[in-house]
């Protein structure tokens, strides 16, 4: 039973001193023992038989208990100490918590008497400082009736002067007070309630009025709108009645300037009358010659009367423009049976010169359009689309030697006053657009005549098919046109150019191009099995001949450059024309003419070749294989349909070198046709006996 007991003991003090994993793992590393009995895991048995491992062991057993014996005591001691050691503690904590009580209602007592004190000095200071704050205000107050005082005394002695002064036309002096007087009176705004401030302000108003007035009353008298100019020239009254107007109202200064510069014209208007011979347009120039004499004339004379911000110079050419596109307007209106082509031209070219001329003078800070669109730098290319547009001088010597590889110039920057007279022209662009019509019939008609005069081109076997030269051509007179029009307008005349360009598009692939494809022929004459055992290797000459097989690679290969050149001409007016009508330009179908042409050319070469070998493929499919006796390394349909393919392939692929996709295309689409052709005819040479079987079939 006590047994029982200390088991149950034992095993309640061992749950008890059970330590978690973390515990234990701390208090190894405060307390390091190698003392088996301080091991978490300590085994009692195993314990024993390290201390006793063998009988003869057992003999020293005494002294082992008496050790341990001892071991116990010194731990009883210790703990006895220990114990002994906290019996005070609980009394001294207590103690302790009473002194910190009473610590911290001593520092309590002596926060509160020093917020006390920091309340009352507090009070102390705004007693002491409300008589400084109320003299800071008095100061303040002080400060601004005195300033203000000043400001009124100053705005009604400048009032009583600008008025004196005005009746004096001391212009140059008022300009400089009138502004010291409106700066003056802003700061009276909000006082305008008082009667006294209410009077100043529209005395100044009446003063401003006047003024303005007078200076228009004093520009009409020097500039009247009726008769010659002043012949003494500007005086310095009115350059600062001028310096006067900059102040004014906005509308003294805008009929100022409308006035001088309807004066400055009139005689413009009178020499360039509509039915007067200079106004029409083999004399243009002459309207561009008067107004640059003008200009040097107003610089000369009227150059220091106006102040420079006003920019009177590129006003009065504004206007000159504005008046020049009505005048013109109204007489081509008039006369438009009299407008040809080459008298339209010499005008716009002469107008957009001038306007050229304009923009390296002025800056266009008076104009109310827009500036023109920024046009990007194109690629490098030898499509002539994708060059550098050449100058209006360069453009018919660059045409006629169709040099497509020269270096490119820098861009011109953006002309604000494009377009500002040559928009009148835009109307009557329609003759223009008919001329091109006709110029392009006629080339179209001279490509074909030299077609037929020189002939299919020379076999090329260097350097591919040779594109057609008259190919070319088109397309450079297709720049030059475009480049042309996009300067005359970016509107509906481009539009109809490019209506005209689809049009002799489609006339280009089918007359220079569809047109003088060989046609095939229908001759049946065939070869027979016997008449190929005869012939010698090379004798037999194609359905085309070499200079026919030439013509269609170099028909082929003008499609192409046809095609890749019109992709790029689409862009190119893409480029050119309004953001508007981008929509309309579309040269798909244009595209997929030449497309057509490409087809038609490789299907020509395919039928040609495989014509070639038809009568072999016959012959083959009726020779009597069961009668064979003797075979050689080859049968002869094999050998003749090797033959015309060694003859014509090599011929086709070195004339498409520079366009090899379609080589390719022809490789594929003449497989595609000849094995199953091929194929239908060997299941035709039935039967065949076994010394036939032995004959080599394969078309290595």
């Amino acid at each position: 039973m006590m047994e029982e007991e200390e088991l149950e003991f034992v095993e309640e003090l061992e749950a008890v001193l059970q330590l978690t994993p973390e515990v234990q793992l701390a208090i190894e590393q405060v307390f390091p023992s190698q003392d088996p009995l301080d091991r978490a895991d300590f085994n009692a048995v195993e314990y024993i038989n390290t201390l006793f491992p063998t009988e003869q062991s057992l003999a020293n057993i005494d002294e082992v208990v008496n050790k341990i014996r001892l071991k116990i005591r010194r731990l009883d001691d210790n703990i006895r100490t220990v114990v002994r050691g906290q019996t005070n503690v609980g009394q001294d904590g207590r103690q302790a918590l009473e002194e910190a009580q009473k610590a911290i209602q001593q520092l309590f007592g002596k926060i509160k008497d020093i917020k006390d004190k920091a309340e009352k000095s507090e009070q102390m200071v705004k007693e002491i400082t409300r008589d400084i704050k109320q003299l800071d205000h008095a100061k303040r107050h002080l400060t601004t009736s005195i300033t203000t005082l000043n400001h009124l005394h100053m705005l009604a002695g400048g009032v009583d002067s600008l008025e004196a002064m005005t009746r004096r036309r001391q212009y140059g002096e008022v300009a400089n007070l009138l502004q010291g007087v409106m700066n003056v009176l802003e700061h009276f705004h909000k006082y305008m309630g008082i009667p006294q401030i209410r009077q100043l302000s529209e005395r100044v108003k009446a003063a401003q009025t006047e003024l303005g007035q007078q200076i228009l009353a004093d520009f009409e008298e020097a500039f009247p709108s009726q008769g010659t100019k002043r012949p003494g020239g500007p005086s310095n009254v009115l350059r600062d009645a001028c310096l006067v107007a900059n102040i004014l109202d906005p509308r003294i200064k805008q009929e100022i300037i409308k006035k001088f510069i309807k004066q400055h014209l009139s005689e413009y208007l009178v020499l360039f009358q509509e039915n007067q011979d200079v106004a029409w347009l083999d004399k243009i120039d002459r309207r561009y010659a008067w107004i640059k004499r003008q200009l040097v004339d107003y610089e000369e004379k009227y150059g220091r009367m106006f102040p420079r911000e006003w920019c009177m110079a590129e006003r009065i050419a504004v206007e000159f423009c504005h008046v020049t596109r009505t005048e013109l307007a109204k007489i081509m209106r008039t006369r438009a049976k009299e407008i040809e082509v080459k008298l339209l031209l010499f005008a716009i070219q002469r107008t957009t010169n001038f306007e050229g001329f304009l923009a390296k003078r002025f800056s266009g800070c008076t104009l109310t359009d827009g500036t023109l669109k920024k046009l990007e730098s194109p690629p490098p290319s030898t499509n002539p689309f994708l060059e550098d547009e050449p100058t209006p001088e360069m453009e018919e010597l660059a045409t006629e030697k169709g040099d497509l590889d020269q270096p490119k110039k820098p861009k011109a920057p953006d002309n604000p006053f494009h377009g500002i007279v040559s928009k009148c022209f835009e109307p009557h662009l329609y003759v223009y657009i008919e001329s091109q019509d006709k110029n392009l019939g006629e080339l179209i008609d001279r490509f074909v005549a030299d077609f037929k005069a020189q002939g299919p081109p020379k076999p090329n076997t260097d350097e591919g098919g040779a594109v057609l030269p008259s190919c070319a051509d088109l397309f450079v007179y297709y720049k030059k046109c475009m480049v042309q029009c996009s300067q005359l307008s970016t509107g509906e005349p481009m539009i109809a150019l490019t209506t005209i360009f689809q049009k002799y598009l489609r006339e280009y692939a089918w007359k220079i191009l569809s047109g003088n494809l060989p046609k095939t022929t229908t001759s049946s004459g065939g070869l027979t099995i016997s008449s190929l055992l005869k012939e010698k290797e090379g004798s037999e000459v194609a359905k085309f001949t070499l200079e026919e097989l030439c013509l269609i690679c170099s028909i082929l290969s003008t499609a192409e450059y046809c095609l890749a050149t019109t992709q790029q001409l689409e862009e190119k007016l893409k480029e050119k024309v309004d953001v508007s009508l981008i929509e309309r330009i579309n040269l798909t179908g244009e595209m997929d003419t030449f497309s057509t042409v490409i087809s038609s050319s490789i299907q020509l070469l395919v039928q040609d070749l495989d014509a070639a070998c038809d009568p072999s493929l016959t012959a083959m499919s009726k020779m009597q294989w069961q009668n064979v006796e003797h075979v050689g390394d080859q049968s002869p349909y094999v050998t003749s349909v090797i033959l015309h393919i060694k003859q014509n392939v090599p011929i086709i692929r070195d004339n498409l070198a520079s366009t090899r996709k379609y080589f390719t295309q022809f490789c594929i689409k003449f497989a595609n046709s000849f094995i199953p052709k091929f194929i239908t005819h060997l299941f035709k040479c039935k039967p065949i006996s076994m010394v036939g079987a032995e004959w080599r079939w394969s078309l290595q």
